[in-house]
């Protein structure tokens, strides 16, 4: 019955979309038609060129390229002039007779190729052309170039730098998305969903910018193919390997080290890339703590690091047919080993292991296949896997007794994800772009259980308890059209409908999405849109870090499905071919958001995690400014956002709404790239935000301990703690200035850079967490937020607390070698 109403609903989808289309060819003159088609790639690299575009000059009829790189326009017989363009590339035309169907791979030339050349924007290019909105794209080479923490370039650091988008904390690598929670952005690598995107804990991301083609995130405006968060889609294109000639690049630098290798395995028919990335903090540091426990009966040796490898095989079957393999795997792991020796003669020895490990494994397996000329399909199968363990092993070995024994502890949770997807992409004439598929998922939930594991003598008792696998499935159905229905107005219209099955409940969603431009002059358009998105899996978490102890948990029985609705509206335009402006405010309403009851603990196994948590309601509004520059000597952006964010829950804060604890009023960002010649290059990042939200103790006073009651004085008492309202103070604001200086020097077979970078350059102290301390001045203090005295009365004497500021991160200079060849 499911799979009835799947496919009637399709139908019904697709229904208007090709009446439309039917509708549209009607009116168009008789004359015969054929289909250009083909591959867009950068000449030196042979990757593809995503959202690349054409059109043909006469009548200015265009499309764009899509994740791979294909594009297919129809015109009428006759003498066509196509001008190729994409950003940061000289602009190609191809002038010809078009009386039969054309296959026209095409190659462009990129900014590094060329010496003297002005690369800017066409006509195609525009932002103001363009029917999506609420949309972000940072080329890599501007990720490479702007300045990181330790010198470590972080794709996700530089989209915290974008309106709209805010991190979770002093060097985070997290993202909180229009008022949206981390577990609201749906990342994307491949088109594999990454459940955990950061390393150590929170302060760098898992992915590897040597092993990236394209980054784009979408924070509203959704077009019905991107579903399953209803914060955010932040969708990563891996490189696919050099097809034609062997090439490296690595990096040494203070905290870790990368090396990527690719090449052909035949030349014009497949090729590989391979990228690694290691600390190595751990390995340095051994020398120095081998010489502390020297003398030492005991031996203790702490360490961290954390590793990622990233690979990708594609190869060309035939000239309709492409396949692609790629895979990536991350671990960090923290970790103290200790040994004992009790004497000289070794007659006790005992060994202890404790640890935290977390990481990603994800796979996928690509299917490309040319139908028609008009009509592109992908067959997707795709793996992810997340895991945390936090362990205990322990070893006691008695020479003298002969007896060995053993204890071990795991606390595991985690997710695991098989799914598949068929994508179609339908172009029928220049005026229509269709795109239609489905989706499924199979979820495997692990919410965290413990294991126990011991050897005592004859003995080998071993048990589990906590929380049981829970195993789901998640379907979705989608189409949607790009729309051309005149000069100047374009309008992208879809359906999505998902649906999600768990302990015998099934739970539906139909969700339309409507976006359209319209163009007030040449240069200037006015876009609007709504989207409706549902949400099948939620995050458990009570810590600012985006700690690995966080719980990802599906909808239940008795946790309802998240659901956003948001409408956006602005203005674009494209400044002088070289400048993207764009001025948007949107509102955007969220309903069985989640949130730990006051007192859960994520480690408490004696209850059920669906126990631990409430649902309510979440909004945010704002308006967001953006003013880009992709080309030139001189590159970079200003971003800034007004905005307002809360949450409400029932339990919680009497009821009454209060400030999301990333509610930020005022958002600056400004990023600047500067080329000096060939051979310097520098940049810097400066940012502002208001201060965060705060939930802080307001008092301190002593009541009769009901277990161990006493009368006398000091004794059978209990101190409380009273909080103010739920994020109802703001720690100052945040301001940070970032700098980088590349020297650049190109050898006979290889190209070196020594990058010099400074993270908070002016040392500002800005405010991580608050902590309260017994104050010990009498003297009277200012009473503000950060001097405020707290009061607690003890059998009548008054003991003075205050507020401490806690920083995190001060001035901190880096200096990494990079090479290419």
């Amino acid at each position: 019955m499911r799979q009835l109403y799947a496919t009637l609903l399709l139908a019904f989808c697709c229904a208007p979309l090709a009446a439309l289309y039917g509708q549209s060819t009607t009116r168009q003159f008789s004359a015969k038609k054929y289909t250009i088609r083909g591959y867009m790639r950068d000449s030196l690299s042979t990757e593809s060129l995503i959202g690349a575009t054409l059109y043909n000059r006469s009548d200015m009829l265009g499309t764009s390229s899509n994740q791979y790189g294909f594009y297919s326009l129809t015109l009428p017989e006759g003498w066509v002039d196509l001008v190729y363009s994409y950003v940061g590339y000289a602009t190609q035309e191809h002038s010809f007779m078009l009386d039969r169907d054309t296959v026209l791979d095409v190659t462009m030339v990129g900014s590094l190729a060329l010496e003297e050349v002005v690369v800017t924007a066409r006509k195609s290019d525009r932002i103001q052309d363009r029917t999506q909105m609420s949309a972000l794209s940072v080329p890599i080479a501007q990720v490479k170039a702007a300045p990181a923490l330790l010198g470590e370039v972080d794709v996700l650091k530089v989209l915290q730098l974008m309106p709209g988008i805010q991190s979770g904390g002093e060097g985070s690598s997290g993202l909180y998305v229009r008022g949206g929670g981390p577990d609201q952005n749906l990342i994307l690598l491949d088109g594999v969903p990454v459940y955990n995107a950061s390393h150590l804990f929170g302060f760098f991301s898992v992915f590897n910018a040597d092993a990236i083609n394209n980054i784009e995130l979408l924070k509203g405006g959704f077009p019905a193919r991107h579903g399953g968060r209803v914060s955010s889609v932040i969708d990563i294109s891996m490189k696919e390997g050099n097809i034609q000639q062997f090439h490296g690049e690595g990096s040494i630098g203070v905290v870790a080290s990368r090396l990527t290798l690719e090449g052909p395995i035949l030349k014009d028919r497949s090729s590989f890339i391979v990228s690694a990335r290691r600390t190595y903090v751990d390995l340095l540091a051994r020398p120095f703590i081998a010489a502390a426990n020297t003398g030492s009966s005991q031996e203790i040796t702490p360490g961290y690091y954390f590793y990622d490898i990233n690979a990708k095989i594609n190869h060309r079957i035939s000239a309709n047919d492409r396949i692609y393999l790629s895979a990536y795997m991350g671990d960090d792991k923290f970790y103290v080993e200790s040994e004992d020796k009790d004497d000289d003669y070794y007659v006790t020895q005992s060994k202890s292991d404790m640890g935290l490990t977390w990481g990603n494994i994800t796979g996928a397996f690509r299917w490309n296949h040319i139908f028609t000329n008009q009509l592109f399909g992908n067959t997707t199968l795709t793996y992810s896997r997340y895991r945390m363990d936090i362990y205990m092993k322990q070893w006691e070995k008695n020479s003298y007794e002969n007896t060995e024994q053993y204890f071990g502890m795991d606390y595991l949770s985690g997710i695991e994800d098989w799914s598949g997807r068929v994508a179609f992409d339908y172009m029928p004439s220049p005026n229509h772009y269709i795109r239609f598929g489905g989706v499924f998922t199979h979820h495997t939930f692990n919410p965290g259980a413990i294991g126990v594991k011991a050897t005592i003598d004859e003995m080998i008792p071993s048990f589990d308890f906590g929380g049981e696998k829970t195993r789901t499935q998640e379907y979705s159905l989608y189409a949607e059209d790009d729309v051309r229905l005149s000069d100047y107005l374009k309008v992208n219209g879809g359906l999505r409908w998902s649906a999600f099955g768990v302990r015998g409940k099934f739970y539906h969603a139909l969700q339309p999405r409507l976006s359209a431009r319209y163009l007030l002059t040449d240069e200037l358009s006015v876009k609007a849109a709504y989207s409706r998105m549902a949400q099948y899996v939620h995050l458990l978490t009570n810590s600012n870090l985006g700690m690995p102890t966080d719980l990802w948990v599906p909808t239940t029985d008795v946790l309802r499905p998240q659901r956003s609705n948001q409408v956006a509206a602005g203005l674009a335009c494209n400044f002088r071919s070289e400048y993207e402006l764009s001025l948007e405010s949107y509102y955007k309403t969220m309903s069985n958001v989640i949130e730990y009851k006051e007192g859960a603990s994520v480690f408490d196994v004696h209850s059920q995690w669906e126990d631990k948590v409430l649902q309510g309601e979440g909004r945010s509004y704002g308006v967001e400014f953006f003013a880009q520059k992709k080309t030139g000597s001189i590159t970079g952006w200003i971003g800034y956002t007004l905005s307002w964010s809360d949450r409400q829950f029932d339990a919680l804060n009497n009821g009454k709404r209060f400030s999301y604890k990333y509610d930020r009023r005022h958002d600056v960002s400004v990023a600047v790239m500067k080329k000096f010649g060939k051979r310097v290059e520098a940049s810097g990042t400066w940012v502002f935000g208001s201060g965060s939200c705060a939930t802080i103790p307001v008092g301190i006073f002593n009541v009769i301990d009901p277990i161990y009651p006493s009368e006398e004085i000091g004794t059978g008492q209990v101190s409380v703690t009273e909080y103010s309202e739920r994020n109802a103070y703001r720690m100052e604001p945040y301001h940070r200035l970032d700098l980088s200086v590349s020297l650049i020097k190109k050898k006979q077979l290889y190209e070196r850079r020594w990058i010099f970078g400074v993270f908070n350059a002016y040392n500002r102290r800005n405010p991580y967490f608050v902590s309260v301390e017994k104050n010990s001045r009498y003297s009277y203090m200012p009473v503000d937020y950060y001097s405020s005295v707290l009061q607690q009365y003890d059998s009548g004497e008054q003991t003075r607390y205050r507020y401490r500021q806690v920083s995190l991160f001060p001035i901190i200079p880096s200096v990494s070698y990079q090479f290419k060849f």
